[in-house]
């Protein structure tokens, strides 16, 4: 799919008159519209309407100039905006966008700039893509939807009256939040709206784990895995030398419990719980495994999972973060790809808990040649696009980015460890925009389009 979409500026100019609704463009810019021959038009952005007439002059050619009341219809602020137009003929409308919002939990002190906690780098990254590539883009909560919203402008977060998005990114970071019914309520509203809204809500382990199971093309490559209770932790823990319980709702590697066979009738616990239990260090017959795991677990829904015996890399856990985007034709495609490598003495490999960032080659050059190392990471992105591929397919609202966490075991295999659907942004200064943010504007704008 191409964008049959005209690129131009959009400025404003003073006028007395509220009423105005005269519209200039340049020869140039009507006929690159194809613009039926006709002063009387309509224009839309967000989801606002405005009747306007048309006054062709002598302008720059990619230009389109609006009196000063129309830039306060649109609740737009005061400015000079690229954007991206096409005319519609049936309706005789001028479509200007896309406008994305970007949906997240956050506080603002009274007179203080908003902080958008572990996003707010990332916020202003996806504001300088759009405002190079055409939108206009801003970030709100769902509280304040159709009320206020923050826009970027001369290095701060300001606080207005905006549009009503084409479309809706959701990067809530509480999992509680999008189950509230003032949460649900906020989802009716944008339905009701037309406004698509994608990456909708967080997935569980187990709910992973069910979508992607039938998958043929994945069943060499999905741990044995089942929800946690007493009978299923006595099977896997006779099966298996290692065990992993973890929170189906659990992330950043928190409240992980491994279990590792000692003998055959003792077990030792490693746990990512903090402040780790006193006994952990222990060893615990199957029954008092049982007891000790459900003091830990408070409650929690668990998943029991066999443990695979993943490539280290100088002794630390391993693994591999695989970024993976839709593009302009709803294909997921990579968009990155890094090595974590755990911190000492942890078990997991979580930048949250101590670990680092690597590339894929390095790690392997200890324990592979190139070829092999080539020929792994291959296959480890081929995994990646076939599981991301089963959870769009099975999966209800529209997704269109997931972080993958991939294992790959002594023999070069690459295994499914963990799918997220919010994967985390991490803080970067090195004054580059990463392609994944240029991936998510891209895709928001697809859909932004695709709706109005």
């Amino acid at each position: 799919m191409s964008f049959p979409f005209i690129p131009l500026i959009m400025t404003v100019r003073k006028s007395p008159d509220k009423q105005d609704c005269l519209i200039q463009m340049s020869h140039h810019l009507y006929n690159q519209l194809q613009i039926n021959q006709c002063n009387n038009i309509y224009m839309k952005l967000g989801r606002t309407t405005i009747k306007a007439n048309i006054q062709i002059i002598e302008m720059v050619s990619n230009e389109i100039i609006l009196p000063e009341n129309m830039f306060h219809h649109f609740r737009l602020p005061i400015n000079r905006y690229k954007l991206k137009a096409k005319y519609c003929t049936a309706e005789n409308t001028i479509l200007l966008g896309p406008v994305i919002g970007l949906l997240t939990d956050f506080h603002v002190k009274e007179n203080e700039e908003p902080f958008f906690r572990s996003i707010h780098r990332f916020c202003e990254e996806l504001h300088y893509i759009v405002k190079d590539h055409g939108g206009f883009f801003y970030v709100f909560s769902y509280e304040s939807f159709d009320s206020k919203g923050y826009y970027f402008s001369e290095g701060k977060w300001h606080p207005a009256s905006l549009p009503l998005p084409d479309v809706v990114y959701n990067r809530v970071h509480s999992r509680k939040l999008e189950q509230k019914e003032s949460f649900k309520k906020f989802r009716n509203e944008l339905e009701n709206l037309s406004i698509p809204i994608f990456n909708d809500r967080f997935l569980s382990k187990w709910e992973v784990f069910e979508q992607i199971k039938n998958e043929n093309q994945l069943l060499d490559s999905i741990p044995d895995t089942k929800l946690f209770s007493k009978e299923n932790l006595l099977e896997f823990a006779q099966k298996y030398e290692t065990v992993f319980i973890k929170p189906i709702h659990g992330s950043q590697g928190k409240n992980i419990i491994k279990l590792t066979k000692e003998r055959d009738d003792l077990f030792s616990i490693q746990t990512s719980i903090s402040p780790p239990p006193a006994n952990s260090r222990q060893t615990f017959t199957l029954d008092q495994l049982y007891q000790q795991i459900k003091s830990l677990q408070q409650n929690r829904i668990c998943i029991v999972q066999q443990g695979i015996h993943f490539l280290p890399y100088q002794s630390r856990p391993l693994d591999f973060r695989v970024l993976v985007h839709k593009d302009l034709k709803h294909r997921w495609k990579i968009t990155s790809i890094v090595a974590r490598v755990g911190a000492e003495d942890e078990f997991v490999s979580n930048m949250a808990r101590g670990g680092i960032t690597m590339r894929p080659h390095v790690v392997f050059q200890v324990s592979m040649t190139r070829k092999k190392s080539m020929e792994t990471i291959k296959k480890i992105k081929k995994l990646a696009i076939e599981t991301a591929e089963g959870i769009s397919k099975n999966t209800s609202g529209i997704t269109g980015e997931l972080g993958i966490d991939i294992g790959v075991d002594k023999e070069g295999n690459p295994w499914i460890i963990e799918v997220n659907s919010k994967p985390s942004k991490l803080f970067h200064d090195d004054g580059k925009i990463r392609p994944s943010a240029k991936a998510i504007i891209q895709f928001s704008t697809i859909l932004a389009f695709e709706s109005i």
